[in-house]
């Protein structure tokens, strides 16, 4: 009984990191390129009393054992890149990517960061920026007397300048893509992730090449979270934490039964 009082333990512990992933998706639920997280569960060792296969006294094989559960942990939280909706926004530097790809970002101290939010900015001297700032890599600088900026899906970034018809060529956007996304480091938070050994080396490259996606020009990604998917899945944590709640509560009342044979 006291085994599983302490499995039990183990179960509501699970269940609730699994709640906290549901929330927090269902809180990014509007955010430009977010990518849902799912919790996923291992059990633990097994105490064995009786080892299958075992030969008994009269040398018979027993075709089962007994082995008992110490309960459940949480083995990862993985990310699900599947493509999001699209909306348009009708901004010139708002920019999605159809297909596979991160959008590179320099982060202050040099380090590059990778994001799927295309919702870029100027900056004041003319920059391609994110919301926080962070310059696109490689930068591109719109110049400051633009009336249009054209940018086609393999990543060409064009402008329009008065007393000149023809557009003009300011950059071509690069991107990056992993051999595992979901090896990806989300730490930073802001739509930002970084390489680690897990996600491999980026390949990079113009988009609509290497493998890349394609840029679209005035739409946005939307988040790959699904409100009814994640409140189902919140339903079922729920159920989950109760039913081992209530394993705690009958282990507590058999103990309870076990202490009164005493008296």
């Amino acid at each position: 009984m006291m085994r599983a009082l302490y499995t039990a333990a183990t179960g509501m512990d699970a269940q609730e990191r699994n709640v906290d992933a549901v929330a927090n998706n269902i809180a990014n639920v509007n955010t430009t390129g977010f990518k849902k997280a799912r919790v996923n569960f291992q059990d633990l060792l097994y105490q064995t009393l009786k080892m299958p296969g075992a030969e008994t006294a009269e040398g018979v094989l027993l075709p089962e054992g007994i082995q008992i559960g110490h309960g459940v942990r949480t083995s990862s939280v993985s990310r699900s890149f599947l493509q999001g909706d699209f909306i348009t926004t009708g901004q010139p530097l708002d920019l999605a990517i159809e297909g596979a790809g991160f959008f590179k970002v320099s982060l202050p101290d040099g380090t590059i960061a990778y994001t799927r939010d295309g919702s870029f900015k100027r900056d004041v001297n003319g920059n391609i920026v994110t919301a926080d700032g962070y310059l696109l890599d490689p930068s591109i600088t719109i110049p400051e007397d633009t009336t249009e900026i054209t940018i086609t899906s393999d990543g060409t970034v064009s402008v329009l300048q008065p007393g000149t018809p023809t557009p003009q060529n300011v950059g071509t956007l690069e991107l990056a893509r992993f051999a595992n996304p979901a090896g990806l480091d989300g730490r930073l938070g802001r739509n930002l992730y970084l390489e680690t050994p897990a996600s491999g080396a980026p390949v990079e490259g113009q988009p609509e090449n290497e493998g890349l996606g394609s840029v679209l020009q005035r739409f946005l990604e939307n988040s790959n979270v699904k409100i009814v998917e994640e409140m189902i899945d919140l339903i079922i944590a729920q159920r989950a934490f109760e039913a081992n709640s209530n394993v705690i509560r009958t282990s507590d009342t058999m103990l309870q039964l076990a202490n009164a044979i005493r008296r």
